[in-house]
């Protein structure tokens, strides 16, 4: 026989309500009930909360009723509050919840991982287990805005022209991802063909999905992929290249080149 399913509901609240740093007197009145009954809901002594109660905490806290129920907050990364507080819950937005792994030095800094080219499907297997994310390489890089997340991605393939292959992205992970529009992005995706690409991206929030444009687009038409095929969303920050860019050609460069075809075209005549 099957054990009955965990509730997390009593300590989720009390948590949030911590969170919030919100005393029970105060939350009481603000869900309409009192001291008492508040207090037996964060105890558990309330086996079955009223549905009518469930919608007000779930309301007041921006956090779907399943995930007050099933998961344990409190155990969740910060970085996954954050996401979820901002409106990416797994049952409001109809996406999957996305636990972010980090890896810190020894001062408690987040280092910048970097993903190789031949880690590619790894990643996508091991984009969540903290262990998997441990065995890439770290890196720290100067002058990043603090309280986020970077990671590193080399670009591959043609589509991503005129960024040539091996170019390497710094890119910032995003909580939020309906406020993308068209937004150069590295997205994680499920598929195993396509482990992830480098995008301008708009989120559909109606349809759903992720309409995708290739930087070079002249040879590749945009198209769509749904919100559940997608596991992590990174924007772009900045890139670094293997190559001296090529520079201009100077007036002088010009002249040059014209003059020597005028002296070509002569001995031709001649």
């Amino acid at each position: 026989m099957d054990k009955p399913p965990k509730i997390f509901f009593p300590e989720n609240v009390k948590f949030l309500r911590n969170r919030k740093n919100v005393s029970q007197e105060s939350l009481a009145q603000q869900m309409d009930m009192t001291r008492v009954k508040l207090n037996a809901i964060e105890s558990g002594k309330t086996k079955n909360p009223a549905l009518e109660d469930l919608v007000k905490f779930s309301g007041f806290f921006k956090i779907s009723i399943d995930s007050l129920l099933r998961v344990n907050l409190s155990k969740l990364p910060e970085l996954q509050l954050r996401e979820l507080e901002a409106g990416n819950d797994v049952y409001m937005t109809g996406g999957k919840i996305r636990v972010l792994a980090i890896s810190t030095d020894k001062q408690n800094n987040e280092n910048i991982e970097y993903v190789p080219v031949k880690a590619r499907m790894g990643y996508r297997n091991g984009y969540n287990d903290p262990e998997y994310i441990a065995t890439l390489a770290k890196f720290s890089l100067p002058n990043l805005p603090k309280n986020k997340t970077f990671r590193i991605f080399p670009t591959t393939g043609e589509s991503m022209l005129p960024l040539k292959p091996g170019t390497d992205l710094i890119t910032e992970y995003v909580e939020n991802w309906e406020k993308l529009k068209d937004t150069p992005c590295v997205l994680i995706l499920k598929s195993a063909g396509t482990d992830f690409v480098f995008k301008f991206v708009t989120f559909q929030r109606k349809e759903r999905n992720f309409l995708l444009r290739s930087l070079n687009e002249g040879e590749f038409s945009p198209y769509t992929v749904p919100a559940d095929e997608v596991l992590e969303v990174w924007k772009y920050f900045r890139h670094i290249e293997n190559e001296l860019p090529k520079g201009e050609p100077s007036l002088a460069q010009l002249s040059a080149a014209i003059k020597e075809i005028r002296n070509e075209l002569k001995e031709l005549k001649n």
